[in-house]
């Protein structure tokens, strides 16, 4: 019996454990499955290599086109449904237009131009059947607050509408080229904490700013930190008006509060009264503005910054909106299709009079429980809207501006999501403080440095977790194979003279060096402990199933750790090594130079057996050495 499982031990420890040392990919094959997994994690196209050219072409073009998928399938059936969501979503996209334009210091006119020629792209190109479009709050006081930098609306209204016109062209230039380049992962880089916290300081700096419409202010900062805001509100407070009791009716509906609001100045001529209104709205449907482009002048790295920056936004707001009520209802959205939609109703949009435009949370909110079924309310809305620009525009002319404050004050009050961030506090408090930069740097000082610092503090923790990754000693559960942190299970045995250790992060530049310092620090503290038992260590297992990959830095870590443990005779095994690892470590010489294919294996139990073979193997020659 001992000498069969010698024989073994020693079959197990010459054949590498288990583990194939010989499986080889071409360069050409790695680097295309590296590119694949990055910028095709879902493998969209998959199955198309078996099918006729015509049929591989179509199947690209509904990619690309998921209206050609929905269309053909559609029926008065769902398309009853589509009808009263989109009414719906028609009645709020009309004062929300209204409303965020004149956040933005843009003409009322260009928030229902906007909420016209989007939605029929949308309805094209986009793969969310929950989603409405329209313009958002956060994205128009972002634009304003870079723009107003460089052309003041008072001044020069003209160049800063154009202004905005070329901002949403390189908005859909930057989101459409994202979408076909599958580079999602740049808007991964807005974490959800980071979004809860600049979408709750936004909400702040615009119920602030709203207070000119509700005091009933002629002159107001054009600044969004809370500082300006509330210093303009004392310089200016000799203009400040009685509140009329509209303010206390913005509980109702938005569209009714705008019907009513626009009723009661008409008949009591509040325009005479001083209650600001919102003025003439012309007739007609979007002029073509493509010629008021501006991609030249001093003005043009403004824009760019504008539209980038508020591109990455609305489509961080948008793809995260369809995503969650996707999957309230068990359904799937595209990403990458979500960007190419955006891009092209932006592009589109910036030569029809439209300002950048995404998938608004209560618009799409409000879609989502008037039982849209399809892209096709998107269009029900556009044809209300049209029917607005022909022929009822004129008659919001007598909206009072307090109204639209009132109707942005509730909708902005939604966005502060105190119980999120009370569940953050609770949950990692390290996202509460990525959450909280974004908030407090909007509020305090501009909405791009509490975005940017809280982007770079998330970019941060992401660095550490790479230079920092974690390594801990593992443990057998009695009566099994398994091996656990022995932190996280206390009861988890250590095996006597050998350290296990698991590595769970890739090995870099940027990890090496502390990765070696830490596994060295394991094995002295494993030492002092072995002596105390009166025992010395003897071997280090070094679990690699969690490395998913290692670069030269990283292979030369484990030659000095080798050297290093060597130099106090102790072994070194690696067990469950992933292709992508073996690879390097074959053709570095590593394995074969360095600790040689026996000490390769394929689990930690291979790895601890063949260490105890060894030790009594070496045992046995001190033994007859001594005789």
């Amino acid at each position: 019996m001992g000498t069969a499982s010698g024989d073994d031990d020693r079959h197990v420890m010459h054949q590498g454990g288990g583990v194939n040392l010989s499986a080889r990919r071409p360069f050409s094959e790695a680097l295309r499955s590296g590119l694949a997994e990055t910028f095709f994690p879902d493998d969209p196209f998959r199955g198309f290599g078996a099918l006729p050219p015509k049929e591989r072409a179509w199947g690209a073009l509904k990619y690309f086109v998921p209206a050609l998928e929905w269309v053909p399938q559609y029926g008065i059936d769902k398309f009853k449904f589509d009808l009263l969501a989109g009414i719906t979503i028609a009645s709020l996209a009309i004062p929300q237009g209204i409303s965020y334009a004149r956040l933005a210091n843009l003409p009322p006119i260009i928030g229902l131009y906007s909420s016209f020629v989007p939605p029929l792209l949308y309805a094209v190109f986009g793969s969310s059947n929950n989603l409405a479009v329209g313009t958002v709050a956060a994205a128009s006081l972002l634009l304003a607050s870079i723009i107003e930098d460089e052309v003041s609306p008072e001044d020069n209204p003209e160049l800063y509408l154009h202004l905005f016109y070329t901002a949403a062209f390189f908005t859909g230039i930057f989101q459409t080229a994202l979408g076909v380049f599958r580079l999602g992962l740049i808007v991964d880089f807005l974490s959800r904490s980071t979004i809860t916290g600049f979408m709750g300081g936004t909400a702040m700096i615009i119920i602030m700013q709203q207070l000119k419409g509700l005091l009933g202010m002629k002159h107001f900062t054009s600044k969004t930190d809370l500082i300006s805001v509330v210093g303009s509100i004392f310089k200016y407070r000799h203009e400040k008006k009685k509140m009329p009791h509209l303010f206390w009716v913005s509980a109702i509906a938005p569209f009714m509060v705008v019907v009513i609001g626009g009723v009661f100045d008409f008949l009591v001529h509040g325009d005479e009264h001083g209650i600001p209104i919102v003025g003439d709205l012309k007739k007609g449907i979007n002029p073509i503005s493509i010629s008021q482009l501006r991609f030249n002048g001093k003005h043009v790295g403004v824009v760019v910054k504008a539209g980038l920056l508020s591109g990455i936004l609305a489509l961080a707001e948008g793809i995260a909106v369809g995503r969650s009520l996707a999957m309230i209802k068990n359904e799937q959205i595209d990403g990458n299709k979500e960007m190419i939609a955006f891009g092209m109703m932006n592009i589109v949009g910036s030569f029809t009079s439209c300002y950048l435009t995404t998938g608004p949370f209560s618009k799409s909110a409000v879609n989502f429980d008037a039982g849209g079924k399809t892209p096709m309310s998107n269009v029900v809305m556009s044809v209300c809207i049209l029917l607005v620009l022909l022929f009822l525009a004129p008659l919001f002319k007598y909206t009072p501006l307090v109204a639209l404050s009132s109707i942005i004050v509730v909708a902005m009050i939604g966005l502060i999501k105190v119980k999120e961030f009370i569940r953050l506090y609770r949950v990692d408090k390290f996202d509460f403080c990525i959450c909280m930069v974004a908030f407090v740097g909007v509020v305090f000082f501009t909405m791009v440095i509490g975005l940017s610092a809280s982007v770079g503090l998330s970019v941060l923790r992401a660095l550490l977790y790479v230079a920092r990754p974690a390594t801990v000693k593992l443990g057998n559960i009695t009566g099994t194979e398994v091996f656990r942190d022995v932190k996280q299970y206390p009861h988890a045995k250590s095996v006597p003279n050998i350290l296990v250790l698991q590595l769970g992060s890739p090995i870099y530049f940027v990890n090496a060096g502390y990765l070696r310092e830490r596994i060295l620090r394991w094995v002295e503290d494993e030492e002092h402990i072995c002596k105390g038992h009166g025992q010395d260590l003897q071997c280090l297992v070094l679990d690699l199933g969690g490395v998913t990959s290692i670069d030269n830095t990283g292979i030369g870590m484990l030659g000095e750790v080798h050297k290093g443990l060597d130099r106090k005779g102790i072994m070194i095994a690696l067990a469950n090594p992933r292709l992508q690892v073996t690879e390097k470590l074959v053709v570095s010489g590593y394995i074969k130079d360095t600790i040689g294919e026996e000490s390769v294996f394929l689990t930690i139990t291979d790895a601890i057996a063949s260490c105890r073979y060894g030790l009594r193997r070496f045992r046995g020659k001190e033994g007859c050495s001594e005789v």
